[in-house]
């Protein structure tokens, strides 16, 4: 198996690359503090095909490969892993819509959101289910009309800024196969948001609880079949899973750089401090786990995009180690930084920030954990 890069995905990872060192990574302090990312700036990045990655051409996409996406959430998150990552959810919420809407629903949702003059939001956690997701209790009772949505979704990324909202709910009996996916529109009356949320990191992302009380969704608004929106939700998680990884893995590498930059210019003892050999070693381990956690979201993705048949085992197992090691590189190169890590010029500090959380969302590692072992187990009773 080859690992390099064809000529075409290099030139896909050099473009997202330039696109952010020239449009997010210059004003990404900026927007952590303003809470919030310009819409200008997403319009220009879904200019470049990056609001539809892996949606076909035939809806308007860009109609590129799962891997081909990681090395665009690699690239992007080296300038801000929290403005890639928006852009992940968004790019999971526009392929749910092509892959499972109606020809009706993607006419009509499709151009905007391909464009990004139409942001997208991903519902699937409430205040009493995460991790135990098909325990949602948001429900949509059948009208003449459509659906009546009531309840609450929690820590919803672009919770009142984005337009529409992916919402998966209760349709019918308790378990998975009762709950279906609608489509809210910012502005139906019921739909209401919570306070931002005050985070850790992935500050630049407006976050909030995103609350339906009697919101009124017309019957054209389901998306696909009712009591599939929970398959629907699984699948769009093994993408989004190696996303997140991607995304996390890119910040790793952001931290990386700045480090072997730092450790040629700081002095100790009479010498930059990157001619000690016990860091010297830090950095050899390192540069080796990053290694190893790319080829390994590579191959993750790779299957995802042949449809193997434990595509999702690796796309938990990639999302699970991916995340940890990049966490793990982000916090040594804070520590190799000494002091000055900890201070926000450097830019560090926010990178460990804002990766922490890529280890909790899509699937806690706890979880990636639990689908792995449930795998394993079951290709040995095969």
């Amino acid at each position: 198996m080859d690992f390099e890069l064809n000529e075409e995905q290099q030139a896909i990872f050099d473009m997202a690359r330039e696109f952010g060192a020239e449009k997010i990574a210059p004003f990404a302090a900026k927007w952590e503090k303003q809470e919030a990312i310009p819409r200008e700036v997403l319009e220009e990045a879904a200019a470049l095909g990056l609001a539809s990655i892996y949606v076909p051409e035939s809806d308007g996409g860009s109609g590129l490969t799962r891997l081909d996406a990681t090395l665009v959430f690699e690239a992007l998150s080296m300038a801000c892993p929290s403005v890639a990552s928006f852009i992940s959810i968004h790019n999971m919420c526009t392929w749910m819509v092509s892959s499972y809407g109606s020809d009706e629903m993607k006419a009509r949702l499709l151009p905007d959101l391909v464009t990004m003059t139409k942001i997208a939001s991903y519902c699937l956690t409430e205040p009493g289910s995460g991790s135990d997701a098909s325990a949602l209790r948001t429900r949509a009772e059948r009208t003449n009309e459509g659906y009546k949505l009531n309840g609450t979704k929690a820590f919803i990324s672009g919770g009142g800024f984005s337009d529409l909202y992916l919402v998966m709910t209760r349709t019918g009996a308790d378990g998975p196969k009762g709950i279906s996916a609608v489509i809210v529109e910012n502005g139906t009356a019921g739909l209401s948001f919570g306070a931002p949320e005050d985070k850790m990191g992935w500050r630049s992302q407006p976050t909030s609880e995103v609350q339906f009380d009697d919101c009124v969704i017309p019957a054209e608004n389901l998306l696909g079949d009712e009591g599939a929106g929970f398959r629907y939700a699984m699948s769009g998680l093994d993408g989004g899973r190696l996303n997140i990884a991607a995304s996390a893995l890119g910040g790793a590498q952001s931290a990386l750089d700045k480090t072997l930059t730092y450790m040629g210019e700081r002095q100790a003892f009479g010498k930059s401090i990157d001619q000690f050999q016990a860091l010297q070693f830090r950095l050899a381990d390192m540069e080796t786990e990053m290694q190893a956690a790319r080829i390994f979201l590579r191959q993750a993705a790779s299957k995802l995009d042949r449809k193997a048949p434990d595509a999702s085992k690796y796309c938990a197992m990639a999302k699970r180690f991916v995340t940890d090691t990049a966490f793990n590189v982000a916090n040594d190169a804070l520590q190799l930084h000494g002091g000055y890590g900890y201070l926000a010029d450097y830019g560090v500090e926010k990178i460990v920030r804002d990766l922490r959380v890529h280890q909790i969302l899509e699937g806690t590692n706890e979880i990636m954990r639990v689908i792995i072992s449930r795998a394993l187990l079951s290709e040995r009773a095969a």
